[in-house]
């Protein structure tokens, strides 16, 4: 399994509770574009229309050697292919419980392309700030037992 992109965001801003693997669809010059690792994640986020899942405002740059009567949009709305079963469980969640969807990965599984997407919940200030202490301890911690030679 060989990694093209994390959403680094996404662990800091929500609770992880749900991971799904999902496929992707793609043209050919966005493929060859995401072997190069040309895409941006950070602001992108999933929602689902009449039974289709759709990851928003993911950015797949333009692949150079491609001619110009193929130039897309490329941040245009691409199709997550999950099961039936999944989507509705999905669904339920979003519209009753205050989760949303959110693509933590993607990464290449044999010759597919996969994204992980995740249920979750929005964090709030307080629970980001206890975060950023945490992971400020843990340098520290880190910092001093490496300076003492253990």
């Amino acid at each position: 399994m060989k990694m093209i992109a994390v959403n680094k965001s996404a662990s800091f801003e929500y609770f992880i509770e749900e991971k799904y693997e999902a496929g992707i669809v793609l043209d050919g010059n966005e493929v060859k574009s995401l072997r190069l690792g040309n895409v941006n994640m950070n602001d992108s986020f999933c929602f689902v229309v009449n039974g289709e899942a759709f990851v928003k405002n993911m950015h797949i740059a333009f692949y150079e050697k491609t001619d110009g009567f193929t130039s897309k949009n490329t941040r245009r709305d691409r199709k997550l292919l999950l099961h039936k079963n999944e989507i509705a469980k999905i669904v339920g969640k979003i519209n009753r419980q205050g989760y949303t969807l959110v693509p933590l990965k993607l990464y290449f599984k044999d010759a597919l392309i996969k994204m992980e997407v995740a249920l979750c919940r929005g964090k709030h200030t307080f629970d980001k700030k206890q975060a950023i202490a945490a992971r400020d301890v843990k340098r520290s911690v880190d910092r001093d037992i490496k300076n003492a030679g253990f």
